[in-house]
C-alpha cells in the first residue's frame, strides 16, 4: 500500500514532460487484467475447456467403440468363414457318402441281377434237362413199343402185355447200361 501510495503521489507531483511510467496506473491496469482474466477463466475458458474435455472424451469413445466394432466385425467375418468352410466340407462329406451309398445300391442291384440271372439260368438248366429226360422217357416207350411189335413179327407169337413190357424194360436196362458206356467211349 505504502507502494501505491507513493506512487500515486509521484503521478501527481511531477510534472515531467516526456514520457514517463504512472506506476499506479500500471498496477491498477495490471490488477484489472487479473480481474478480467480470472473472471473469463471462471465464465469462458473453463466452460469452453471441459466442453474440449468432453469432446475429446467423446472422440476417443467413438474412436474406442470404432475399433471395438472393427474388432467385432472381423471376428463376425472370421465366424462367417469358419462356418461357410465347415458347411463347404460338411456339404462335401454329404455328397461323398452320397456317392458312396449310389455306388453301394448300384453294386447290389448289379448282384441281384447276377443272383437273379444265376438262378434262372439255373431253372433253364433244369428244366431243359427235365425235358431231356421226359424226351428220353418218351423215346424210351416209342423205342420199346416198336420192339415189342418187331420181336412180335418176328417170334410170331402173341406174348402178353405184361410178359412183353418187362422184356423190353430188362432190354432197355442191360443196353442201357452197357449203351452209356458206348456212348462214353465213343465220344
Amino acid at each position: 500500500m505504502y507502494l501505491l501510495a507513493a506512487a500515486a503521489e509521484t503521478a501527481t507531483t511531477s510534472d515531467a514532460s516526456g514520457l514517463s511510467i504512472n506506476f499506479f496506473w500500471v498496477i491498477v491496469a495490471a490488477l484489472n487484467f487479473l480481474l478480467f482474466f480470472a473472471l473469463i477463466w471462471t465464465f469462458a475458458f473453463r466452460p469452453i475447456a471441459n466442453m474440449l474435455a468432453a469432446r475429446q472424451a467423446r472422440i476417443e469413445q467413438g474412436l474406442a467403440d470404432a475399433a471395438e466394432a472393427r474388432n467385432q466385425r472381423d471376428a463376425a467375418e472370421a465366424g462367417r468363414d469358419k462356418i461357410i468352410s465347415d458347411a463347404r466340407h460338411e456339404a462335401s462329406s454329404l455328397i461323398a457318402a452320397a456317392q458312396k451309398a449310389a455306388q453301394d445300391l448300384r453294386e447290389a442291384d448289379i448282384a441281384a441281377t447276377r443272383a437273379e440271372l444265376d438262378r434262372l439260368r439255373d431253372r433253364a438248366a433244369a428244366d431243359i434237362a427235365a425235358e431231356r429226360d421226359r424226351a428220353m422217357a418218351d423215346l424210351r416207350a416209342q423205342v420199346a413199343d416198336l420192339a415189342l411189335a418187331a420181336a412180335g413179327h418176328v417170334v410170331a407169337e402173341t406174348m402178353t402185355d405184361a410178359r412183353q413190357r418187362r422184356i423190353v424194360e430188362d432190354f432197355i436196362r442191360d443196353r442201357g447200361a452197357g449203351g452209356a458206356s458206348e456212348q462214353g467211349r465213343s465220344n
